[in-house]
């Protein structure tokens, strides 16, 4: 079942991103021709007045079909009502509404949550837990002695206090001191001892010792007070959430070689969201508005077969006064979608081979 909820999620991120370009063109009266979720044979279709409507066999996104470039369509190629006989501007609000419509549903599944089951919060204490060594054999941690569920207390004297801060501090600790050895405070359960430990240089230039940062404090949720709290405590939920999947894009970009190693698919999506809704179903709004983020942000990126590499077309119309010749912009997109559903597919062996189950099935 919570294998299940979690596709439910992410089935409903898509349709909402969707219904953005449907409803933002619908709203403008362009004509729009086809509404499909997922990709490839049609599964379930209805037809309306002037919109077929479709579920399709691959379930991996979706997309609105207009019939400027319909060999079928009955409608004039002079029809202001077309999207490409619009303003550069009425075509930029179509092309963006799905990403509005993600961003602003994922505003209020976190109010949703509030208000329902009541907000994931930490009651922090003194110092950053290490719940787990990433290397176990080479990485400075490990050879220090350093173990699973180890809390920093401080470096060099410096004391992190209970607080959001810690973990950052110490992070820019390690970061700035490649080669150089600090002097670990750890408590382990009951005892509290020091250690030296020598961060090594990362390739990006910076120190690293080989271990995953945690806030060190209790989960705690606590539901608002009254509608307005919930509204105030969802827009901070969503503006911490926003930054850290930009930043996450940014450390994408600029530390490519080891960031892509956490780039999940589907597979690995949906199994995060299946783990998160078995312990506790009120995790789905909190993966959701995650996810939906997310969503945003990658499609907001101005490459090719996405709405930002769109845009991005826009922009130049907008700068020129004249569109890109339409087979430049179609070569440009084909390549775009071969490489993004090439990305996909790698993405989906990878994790389904990364699962337990899998992994049970054919052991190293």
């Amino acid at each position: 079942m919570s294998v299940l909820a979690a596709i439910a999620v992410l089935g409903i991120l898509i349709v909402v991103h969707e219904l953005g370009h449907f409803g933002a063109a619908r709203l403008q009266g362009i004509h729009v021709n086809k509404f499909s979720i997922g990709f490839g044979p049609v599964l379930v279709k209805y037809d309306g007045k002037e919109t077929e409507y479709a579920l399709r066999a691959f379930p991996l996104g979706g997309y609105v079909g207009f019939p400027d470039d319909d060999p079928e369509s009955n409608i004039p190629l002079n029809d202001p009502n077309l999207l490409r006989n619009r303003p550069v501007l009425d075509r930029a609000i179509v092309i963006s509404a799905g990403v509005i419509a993600n961003l602003i549903f994922a505003y209020f599944l976190l109010v949703g949550q509030a208000v329902t089951v009541g907000i994931q919060d930490i009651n922090y204490q003194e110092g950053v837990l290490v719940p787990q060594i990433l290397t176990e054999v080479t990485s400075p941690a490990a050879n220090s002695g350093l173990k699973n569920g180890d809390v920093i207390l401080a470096i060099n004297n410096q004391v992190f206090p209970a607080g959001e801060t810690a973990m950052e501090s110490l992070r820019k600790t390690i970061q700035d001191s490649p080669n150089q050895s600090l002097n670990f405070t750890i408590k382990r359960e009951n005892n509290t001892f020091n250690v030296n430990i020598t961060p090594e240089l990362g390739e990006n230039g910076k120190g690293k010792i080989g271990v995953m940062l945690a806030p060190n404090g209790e989960l705690i949720k606590r539901r608002p007070h009254d509608i307005i709290e919930a509204f105030r405590v969802g827009a901070q939920q969503f503006e911490r959430y926003t930054k850290l999947t930009i930043q996450g894009f940014g450390q994408l970009i600029t530390n490519f070689q080891e960031s892509a190693k956490q780039v999940a698919g589907p597979i690995a999506i949906v199994a995060v969201g299946a783990e998160l809704a078995k312990n506790d179903i009120g995790n789905l709004f909190q993966f959701g508005a995650l996810i939906s983020i997310n969503l945003a942000v990658i499609n907001i990126l101005p490459l090719p077969a996405l709405d930002g590499g769109q845009l991005a077309f826009l922009i130049v119309e907008g700068i020129f006064g004249k569109p890109l010749p339409n087979k430049l912009q179609e070569g440009i997109m084909q390549t775009g979608l071969v490489l993004l559903l090439g990305l996909g597919i790698f993405l989906i062996l990878r994790d389904t081979a990364n699962l337990a189950f899998f992994q049970q099935l054919f052991p190293e």
